[in-house]
């Protein structure tokens, strides 16, 4: 399902057909708002959350969050699941690039019995916007993000877009 619907909306951003004018429309087209959101002053302001990054390999290994722990986009099982994050308990943030995959994950860790999961609105893009730092896979701070798609990069409006 969630490879299904990031083909869907990879080809619709090459269509044009569905262009959005903001990350808001975005979000309320594609998701089903069973996940809550925090934004990205929140969430910067917030100690002992673990980060899950919902973003293919190759977008994670140019930027995420600090100490983010990488997801990818494929289903998880529960195994997979209870091992990223023991305590069932633990404040959980989900993030993706502006907040469509995240939503798939997050649903995952909720129905696995975690208790407080939200999904960053506006994402990775929405964070690096904001000012707030990223870093490569030699944890090193960068001002490159992964944009996707020249169609979804519009989104991000500060860094440098990496395709």
């Amino acid at each position: 399902m969630r490879l299904f619907l990031s083909i869907f909306i990879f080809i619709s951003g090459f269509l044009g057909s569905n262009a959005q004018n903001s990350i808001d429309e975005v979000l309320m087209k594609y998701n089903k708002h069973n996940v809550a959101y925090i934004n990205t002053q929140k969430a910067i302001s917030l100690k002992g959350y673990v980060f899950l990054d919902a973003r293919k390999k190759e977008e994670y290994d140019v930027s995420h969050i600090e100490n983010a722990i990488w997801v990818g986009t494929n289903k998880l099982n529960s195994k997979e699941i209870s091992s990223l994050v023991l305590d069932k308990s633990t404040p959980i943030i989900v993030y993706c690039s502006i907040g469509v995959r995240s939503e798939n994950t997050a649903e995952e860790f909720l129905a696995e019995g975690y208790t407080n999961v939200k999904n960053l609105y506006g994402g990775i893009f929405e964070w690096k916007n904001q000012d707030y730092p990223v870093f490569d896979n030699q944890g090193k701070v960068t001002d490159k993000v992964h944009a996707f798609s020249k169609h979804w990069g519009q989104f991000l409006t500060k860094g440098e877009k990496v395709y």
